[in-house]
């Protein structure tokens, strides 16, 4: 189950923004601050601001919160009080009454049962979830505007009820003093939370930003495509050549397949969990009953459900019966004719029209024909958000270098125990070691990989695959600590790996390892050093750290944030062309050809890494190019991050 713990001040949007991700995630809802407002209408009801006639009253008149995002509501015993909290009266007192560390603790507990019921996910939204009731939130969002903007904003909503947006923004302002000074949780933001300022936004920006960041942490989870039908018509054949790879075992003999199985499948750029199931039949028995059950199972948590026939045998009576199970799912449905190995069978199995599902897609599972095509009309249908969690919202850490540079040594010193072993062998690690572990505040997913000798395809025998194991863990994190020996001379390999991590896209840490090992001498060779060959990438974060004692290991997790930070940073379209503005201004592009490129405009394209294209009349030339990127990192930050500027040739309409 997936939160989304979302803070900030009043007025910044957090609850209109909330709803809209809960609605098109199809997740629950709790907005904390009702429940606030709800536990102060009894203290306004009882008159009194005594913690103990409160809970009392508490006690008798229980609040209850709908999380149903598109009406959510509150209630005290039976009554529906979501219009009376939010009178002028509810509001002048929340802050008070919402102060009193009895009624926070009471309160905590309720949030947390509400959290705990959602099933899929849960958008969760006040002023200390990512600090006090969520703190191990998948994602956290501090969202914030300016007092001018949030002013506007609370003052439209308070329609006839408001005095002037000038009174609004007083108010405002000393709601935002009381709930930063108060002795129990205190408004501020987590450490680890994303800041999105939602000033210049509006309200459909600011959820595609959020959105975006869910979907860049693989968080909305997998859409599932169930492989459903008789025993022996080839689905653990087809999955096979989805795959690429022989995963799924095959027989000629039918039933092999019994239990629901689950991959994970990626075609045109989308990742989805293919489910081969058991053959299904209409009168199962022994074993079979089982079997017959569990592929049912697979309809009701599946997105796509997939239909296999075999063509040659076509269509039985039996089929029928799971012909109307596939109907009463709901759910989108292909009707896949497999074993059509050339254009006889195709013409034979166009009788499968008569099932009903639609026109059938012919494949052939065991040469390959027609699968490419079947995997694109799978694609089309798959939702956006899936019900395969495949991701727990730790941080991905990959610790990537040469072989002995120390990075199960770091692994071992940031656990505090031994997680990795250790051996003065080089090589020691062949396969990534999978953890979590908890150091500087936060949990992490950290990755020990194999030490990278040469490349994939140079390499033989344990470092080849070793070599492609440790490839696929850099593709999967999101940020990569590569590790270097700083007691040695920095080496072409070192070189080469952190061009691989730029090439990836990922964030990048650069760990100084042994440093207890170098003497005055070494460390001015090692400046030169990093002078001279890490020039290209100016912008890593460095830390020097001695993994054996665990010297100034605390020091690789802010830089991990702010590198982490800058992979998903997002500029406002408008800041970014008032900036390009400036520097086009100050320094144009130089002239091509006898003409100069005129610059239209930018955008931000994504993130992770933040990538830019910058429109134009002309080519630019690179040198111009990096000019820019120096100066988005001058303006705009991006330590620890690759960023990719790309320029798109086109003519204005009226030219």
């Amino acid at each position: 189950m997936i939160v989304v713990a979302l803070d900030g001040p009043s007025g910044s949007g957090k609850s209109s923004t909330s709803k809209g991700i809960a609605i098109r995630a199809g997740w629950n809802y709790l907005d904390t601050g009702a429940l606030y407002r709800a536990i102060t209408y009894i203290a306004l009801s009882i008159k009194s601001e005594s913690h103990q006639n409160i809970l009392h009253e508490l006690a008798s008149r229980p609040i209850s919160f709908s999380a149903d995002p598109k009406d959510p509501k509150v209630f005290v015993g039976d009554t529906d009080i979501s219009v009376e909290i939010r009178s002028h009266e509810v509001t002048s007192h929340v802050s008070i009454i919402s102060a009193i560390p009895e009624i926070r603790a009471e309160l905590l507990k309720l949030q947390r049962e509400i959290i705990e019921s959602a099933q899929h996910g849960i958008v969760v939204e006040g002023r200390d979830i990512g600090t006090v009731v969520c703190p191990d939130a998948a994602l956290k969002i501090f969202l914030t505007a300016d007092i001018g903007a949030r002013a506007i904003r609370r003052d439209a909503e308070l329609a006839g009820a408001s005095r002037g947006v000038e009174e609004v923004g007083t108010s405002l302002s000393e709601r935002d003093r009381i709930d930063s000074t108060r002795a129990v949780s205190p408004l501020e933001p987590a450490f680890d939370a994303v800041h999105v300022d939602s000033t210049e936004l509006s309200l459909d920006e600011t959820i595609d930003r959020i959105w975006e960041l869910l979907k860049e942490r693989s968080l909305l989870g997998l859409p599932i495509v169930a492989m459903l039908g008789r025993p022996n018509v080839g689905k653990s054949t087809l999955i096979n050549r989805f795959l690429g790879r022989r995963e799924a075992i095959v027989e000629d003999t039918p039933g092999v397949t019994r239990d629901r199985i689950q991959y994970e499948c990626e075609w045109g750029n989308r990742r989805f969990i293919i489910m081969d199931t058991g053959g299904w039949e209409s009168k199962p028995d022994g074993i079979s009953v089982q079997v017959s059950a569990s592929a049912e199972i697979a309809m009701q948590e599946a997105d796509v459900l997939c239909f296999v026939v075999d063509s040659q045998v076509g269509a039985l009576d039996e089929d029928d019966v799971l012909v109307q199970e596939l109907r009463k799912a709901k759910k989108p449905i292909l009707l896949i004719a497999n074993k059509v190995d050339g254009d006889s069978d195709e013409a034979d199995a166009h009788s499968l029209w008569n099932i009903g599902l639609g026109e059938p897609h012919f494949v052939s599972a065991l040469h390959g024909r027609g699968s490419g095509d079947l995997l694109d009309s799978i694609v089309k249908l798959l939702p956006e958000v899936g019900n395969a969690q495949v991701h727990d919202g730790y941080r991905r850490i990959a610790l990537i270098g040469r072989p002995n540079v120390g990075k199960s040594s770091l692994l071992n010193a940031l656990a505090g125990e031994d997680r990795a072993i250790v051996d003065d062998a080089a090589g020691t690690t062949r396969d990534p070691i999978d953890e979590l572990i908890d150091f500087g505040g936060s949990t992490w997913r950290f990755v020990d990989t194999a030490g990278l000798k040469k490349r994939a395809h140079q390499a033989s025998g344990t470092d080849y695959y070793a070599t492609l194991r440790t490839e696929t863990a850099l593709e999967r994190c999101e940020c990569a600590v590569v590790v270097l020996d700083a007691s040695v001379p920095i080496s072409e390999q070192d070189l080469r790996i952190i061009t691989m991590v730029e090439e990836a896209g990922k964030a990048l840490v650069i760990v100084m390892n042994k440093w207890d090992l170098v003497d005055e001498d070494r460390r001015d060779q090692l400046d030169k050093e990093i002078e001279r060959h890490l020039d290209q990438v100016e912008w890593a974060q460095r830390v020097n750290v001695a993994a054996k004692t665990g010297w100034h290991r605390d020091r690789l997790a802010p830089a991990l944030r702010t590198a982490l930070d800058s992979w998903e940073r997002r500029v406002p379209t408008s800041k970014l062309n008032s900036f390009l503005g400036a520097l086009i201004g100050a320094t144009p592009p130089p002239v091509r050809g006898g003409k100069q490129p005129k610059i239209f405009y930018a955008t931000q394209a994504g993130i992770a890494p933040p990538k830019f294209v910058i429109f134009s009349s002309g080519w630019i030339e690179p040198s111009y190019r990096r000019f820019i990127e120096r100066r988005l990192r001058e303006e705009f930050g991006f330590a620890g991050t690759p960023i990719v500027v790309a320029v798109r040739v086109k003519e204005r309409e009226n030219e």
